[in-house]
């Protein structure tokens, strides 16, 4: 769902630009309409005049999607869509979930997705150190995450996320 977050030039044109920035990841920052239209282009019945579609990727480099990245040909037979709004109950996200044939969520504490949070935010250069990066954690991305489990549709499977010390790398 990277792909969908709105340019940083998207966001600079928007009423808030400041805030726009400083959210980037919250809802209003994703482009739920183009999403939308995708996966209602993916659900239509295949026919032999079926096209590959594609879907944008997400650039760190540049801090941008990228469009039309990923190819979806029309033999694709199950499609995993990943990311933070797609069981959230209002607006096109709402849409969006009622369009898929099961929704997994992965359920992780505050304090463990915080933890996690700041080094991806230093590495990806979103962030200049920790504490910078706990602030982007508690003012953007909790904030972000608390709306999606207080709007949460019903889901087919919730996963519980756990530090399983057999999964490390060696």
């Amino acid at each position: 769902m990277d792909g969908y977050h709105y340019t940083r030039a998207q966001l600079s044109a928007m009423t808030d630009p400041e805030t726009a920035h400083a959210r980037r990841g919250a809802a209003f920052t994703f482009d739920s309409a183009s999403l939308l239209s995708l996966i209602t282009l993916l659900c239509a019945p295949l026919t032999p005049s079926t096209p590959t579609y594609y879907a944008p990727s997400f650039d760190h480099a540049i801090k941008d999607p990228v469009p039309d990245d990923i190819a979806i040909p029309p033999t694709s037979r199950i499609l995993v869509f990943e990311g933070n709004y797609l069981s959230l109950g209002k607006g096109e996200w709402k849409e969006i979930t009622e369009m898929m044939d099961e929704l997994w969520f992965v359920e992780v504490d505050e304090e463990r997705a915080g933890a996690r949070l700041v080094p991806r935010h230093v590495k990806a250069g979103i962030v200049r150190d920790e504490e910078e990066g706990w602030r982007r954690v508690k003012e953007n991305d909790l904030v972000n995450g608390r709306e999606i489990v207080e709007g949460r549709v019903e889901v087919t499977e919730v996963v519980v996320s756990k530090e399983d010390e057999g999964w490390k790398p060696k």
